[in-house]
């Protein structure tokens, strides 16, 4: 049995743009100026046109459902242009040409920062859901009237049609307005980037839309793309946001990130900020920062997991499941006697594979790896190079274990280009 599929009408905004309305006596009401859509999922609709005459001063607006066909001219069921109001945004609604035509948006499947040059829309029997973002130069081309020009001379000469570049609407987000963004935020569409990719995003913006990108991520998303962004960049967002949105952020960050970012903010702006903080991560925050950056002190986070020889490997394990999320460093655990001093190492393929009665003090390396507290950078460095591991466990003078040092970190001091 045949199948009646409503057939795919795609329009361009470039080709909407300017056309005349005309009315159900046939008389021309005006011009389209732009068009009005609200921002639903999982496309936007096109909830009226707005356009200009010259029987009224200002531009007004016609409901979408009084459109009755779009040919070379758009034919309206209105008889005259008193029967319509002036233009009035309804809550979520945005004007499509003024707030996405040449504005920039990001690509969040290509992590890119692109510029919009037209809008691809499809027409259906419900309505006119913008679908695509032109982002290529044949939309360009489109918009200035010389796309058929253009293809019949590449056609003539090279045999070549220049594409279209179109992304789907589900993977742009506009960057133009805090509204904007803030629409979207439900979609999280961001947060599907990797947080390097974000935060090169970030570094690519104009101060004002960084801010606006920075502050309408989620919190976990903000702290994520934070650690991999410059310094001076990390300060400036943060020193936009009060005392404690700004905690809440920094706390989703590693105890090392967030060391750093503190250290490198204005004094009164990082003491408003750790008071805000849950004092335990406060204090860890503190005592890290009361190291030189160059020394293993200020290069170790506080957040590793560590146990006693007579723990089982199902007690840690256990334990490690329910801390995980919150810790720094998950390759390894460490043993410590009753006053914390380092004894031995246990890699988390060692624990998995260790049967589930086994003592931790059984199956550790006592053979650990460590460095002093004010051990330097080259000196670190060495032990991460001779010694192959991901992490080093930093100690006292009483070996006494007071953080670890993750490669990461490290790379951040020695090679910042490579460690952000």
């Amino acid at each position: 049995m045949a199948i009646n599929r409503e057939p795919q009408v795609f329009l361009f905004l470039s080709k909407i743009l300017g056309r005349n309305i005309v009315g159900a006596t046939g008389e021309t009401l005006g011009r389209v100026y732009d068009l009005t859509a609200e921002f639903v999922e999982p496309y936007p609709i096109v909830t009226g046109i707005i356009f200009s005459s010259a029987q009224k001063k200002n531009p007004v607006v016609l409901p979408w459902n009084d459109v009755v066909d779009m040919d070379a001219t758009i034919s309206v069921s209105v008889t005259s242009i008193q029967d319509l109001s002036a233009l009035h945004l309804r809550e979520g609604e945005v004007l499509l040409k003024d707030a996405l035509l040449d504005k920039q948006v990001v690509d969040t499947d290509g992590a890119k920062i692109r510029r919009v040059n037209d809008l691809q829309f499809l027409k259906t029997r419900h309505g006119l859901h913008l679908v695509h973002v032109d982002v290529g130069f044949r939309g360009l081309i489109r918009r200035i009237g010389l796309i058929k020009v253009f293809d019949a001379i590449l056609q003539g000469l090279f045999d070549y049609k220049l594409p279209n570049h179109l992304i789907p609407w589900k993977f742009t987000q506009p960057l133009s307005s805090p509204d904007l963004l803030q629409l979207n935020v439900a979609q999280n569409r961001l947060s599907q980037i990797h947080p390097a990719d974000l935060a090169d995003i970030l570094e690519e913006l104009d101060i004002k839309q960084r801010s606006a990108v920075f502050q309408a991520l989620d919190v976990e998303t903000a702290a994520e793309a934070l650690e991999e962004t410059d310094p001076k960049i990390q300060v400036s967002l943060i020193n936009d946001l009060n005392s404690e949105k700004a905690s809440d952020i920094i706390e989703e960050m590693s105890l090392s990130e967030a060391a750093d970012l503190i250290g490198d903010l204005p004094k009164a702006k990082a003491e408003g900020i750790l008071k805000e903080m849950e004092k335990d991560i406060a204090d860890d925050v503190k005592e890290l920062m009361a190291h030189p950056e160059q020394e293993a002190g200020g290069m170790m986070t506080t957040s590793y997991l560590s146990f006693q020889p007579q723990t089982t490997v199902r007690e840690a394990l256990d334990e490690f499941r329910r801390e995980a999320a919150d810790v720094d460093l998950v390759y390894y655990v460490y043993v410590t006697d009753e006053e914390e001093r380092l004894l031995g190492v246990i890699s988390l393929r060692d624990l998995i594979l260790a049967g589930a009665d086994q003592k931790l003090g059984d199956i550790m390396d006592d053979r650990v790896v460590s460095v002093k507290l004010d051990a330097k950078d080259d000196t670190i460095a060495e032990q991460f190079a001779k010694y192959a591991v991901t992490a080093i466990p930093v100690v006292d003078e009483n070996e006494k274990m007071h953080g670890t040092i993750i490669f990461k970190n490290l790379l951040e001091i020695v090679a910042p280009q490579l460690g952000k």
